[in-house]
C-alpha cells in the first residue's frame, strides 16, 4: 500500500532515550502508519511528531488531522483485534502491541480523538537513571 503524507512536522526536544530500539521502532511505525492510513480524504494529510521531558518521563506524541474516532471509543483501540474503521486493511493488533510494549516499560499511552478532526497519541516512558 502506498500512502502519501506530505505534511510531516517534527519537534524533538528530547533527542536521546534509553529504550529498546526495536520497541521504539514498533511504536513509531505503528502510530505513523495509522496516521497515514486513517487520513481524511477531505484535506491534506498532516502529522506532527514531538518529544519532550515531563517530570520523570519522556513524552512521545504523534498527532494527525485524520478522520479521528467516535467519542467513547478511545480506550477500546488498545484491545486486541479492535478496529474503529473497516474501510482500510488492518488486523487490529498494532495498538494492542504498542500498549503491551509501553506497559512492560512501566509507561503509559493515551489517546485523544475527535471524529472528523484527528487523533493524538501520547506515549509516556520513564527516564532511566
Amino acid at each position: 500500500m502506498h500512502v502519501e503524507c506530505p505534511g510531516i512536522e517534527t519537534d524533538f526536544r528530547v533527542e536521546e532515550l534509553m529504550f529498546s530500539r526495536l520497541n521504539l521502532r514498533s511504536i513509531f511505525a505503528n502510530l505513523l502508519t495509522n496516521a497515514m492510513k486513517y487520513r481524511s480524504p477531505e484535506r491534506e494529510c498532516r502529522v506532527k511528531i514531538s518529544s519532550w521531558a515531563e517530570k520523570d518521563k519522556v513524552v512521545l506524541e504523534v498527532a494527525d488531522n485524520g478522520i479521528g474516532m467516535p467519542k467513547g471509543y478511545q480506550n477500546k483501540v488498545f484491545k486486541m483485534f479492535t478496529r474503529m474503521h473497516t474501510h482500510v486493511d488492518g488486523s487490529g493488533v498494532g495498538l494492542y502491541i504498542i500498549k503491551r510494549i509501553v506497559d512492560n516499560a512501566n509507561g503509559q499511552i493515551e489517546v485523544e480523538s475527535a471524529e472528523g478532526r484527528g487523533t493524538t497519541f501520547r506515549v509516556h516512558l520513564p527516564v532511566c537513571s
